[in-house]
């Protein structure tokens, strides 16, 4: 039996329509656009989008006490109907099956407009489908989509979320439900290594699939050396690295739980937690002791979680990024490599490496290259912030 927000999606009314004032620039459309909306737009509805002169602009989620009132999900003259949302569900599962460089057992199944499904992520871990809804009506399109992506992945649980922060800005409550035999505790592997999922604690989806190239190319660098990671979550990067042959590894997270589950993730992976030491702490006053106590490292990754969570908190973000890279750099021994990381769709990568520009100071650093996140991420033309991973391969030049 259907929900009644799936009905809103399937059969919008003859005045399900919203009148905005100039022609859209993306696939968002903010409340200083709208002009008026027909009595058949409810919330979490699909609605046709409009011009002044009546001209049709395409279909979108509907919320008129969000920030981003529409988001659009098609730019078809009639409505979209259920089985062609499905169809889009299952060309996206396809493509990341059928792609050799995406390990299709853990990777992202759904990226958000890229996809064509709008404030909606999903992920793939092995039997389990793991969604995140940033907006009611696309927490009703992941179950109405749902049978068709268990179709071609053959998952047989799930598990979806109303995300907080987002459900809080449409004057929603947050939810979070599951699937009968949804586990609680998942076993993953990527390249070789084990990790355990706790959903009830994790961040997320559960595990950032997203840094799955990035940690690769990190525990290149690895071998032999003194290794700092910086918000470390549940051990990634720090993981790969000591797989990799990593002398000594110095990890720390502000986030108590995941300081625990990395530990586990180490012992998970037979010797592994004896090359590092996980420490529960603030990173910017940790940085700081280091600091004093002239401890350096020969590779370093700084991966905060994301600072810019709108454009009202930018420059406080902003700051921010500046303040932890500052701190973490002169940790940096002459020659090391240095990553940095931003996740914030809202700081672009030339952004990201001003920043630190300005915190590195006069340290000589090389930008080596620049990454993001894997071909399951992909990125729509006119969605730029869905490139929301910057990552900044650096070197100090004074010791090579």
């Amino acid at each position: 039996m259907r929900s009644q927000q799936e009905e809103l999606l399937q059969s919008p009314g003859p005045e399900a329509w919203v009148r905005i004032d100039d022609r859209p620039r993306g696939p968002r459309i903010y409340y200083n656009h709208i002009q008026s909306h027909g009595r058949d737009a409810h919330p979490g509805g699909l609605v046709a989008v409009v011009g002044r002169d009546n001209e049709r602009f395409g279909w979108a989620l509907f919320h008129p006490d969000s920030n981003i009132v529409l988001r659009i999900i098609d730019r078809g003259e009639r409505a979209p109907t259920i089985d062609e949302f499905r169809e889009r569900a299952r060309r996206a599962a396809r493509r990341r099956v059928e792609d050799p460089e995406i390990p299709a057992d853990v990777c992202r199944i759904l990226h958000g407009e890229a996809d064509g499904f709008p404030a909606l992520l999903v992920d793939r871990y092995g039997p389990l489908l793991v969604a995140e809804a940033f907006s009611r009506g696309s927490a009703a399109l992941f179950k109405t989509i749902l049978p068709a992506l268990e179709e071609v992945l053959g998952t047989t649980e799930y598990r979806l979320s109303f995300e907080e922060r987002a459900a809080r800005a449409e004057g929603e409550r947050p939810f979070a439900e599951n699937s009968p035999n949804a586990p609680n505790l998942l076993q993953i592997e990527e390249a070789g290594l084990r990790y355990e999922l706790d959903f009830a604690r994790g961040h997320k989806t559960g595990f950032f699939c997203d840094q799955r190239e990035n940690r690769a190319s990190f525990a290149a660098l690895a071998k032999g050396k003194r290794v700092l990671d910086v918000c470390c979550y549940t051990g990634g990067f720090a993981l790969a690295a000591a797989r990799a042959g990593a002398e000594d590894i110095l990890a720390l997270d502000l986030d108590e739980k995941a300081i625990a589950q990395a530990k586990r993730n180490a012992n998970l992976n037979g010797n592994l937690s004896r090359q590092i030491k996980f420490v529960h702490a603030d990173a910017f006053s940790y940085l700081r002791t280091l600091v004093r106590n002239e401890r350096t490292f020969d590779l370093i990754v700084v991966d905060p979680p994301k600072f810019v969570h709108n454009r009202h908190s930018r420059d406080e973000g902003i700051a921010r990024y500046h303040d932890i890279n500052k701190l973490a750099i002169p940790l940096l021994e002459p020659g090391g490599d240095y990553l940095t990381c931003s996740c914030s769709g809202l700081v672009t990568g030339l952004e990201l490496q001003e920043l630190v520009r300005r915190s590195a100071r006069l340290r000589p650093l090389q930008v080596r290259r620049k990454t993001g996140a894997g071909p399951d991420h992909p990125v729509s033309l006119d969605f730029p912030e869905g490139e929301y991973l910057k990552a900044l391969w650096m070197r100090d030049s004074s010791g090579s």
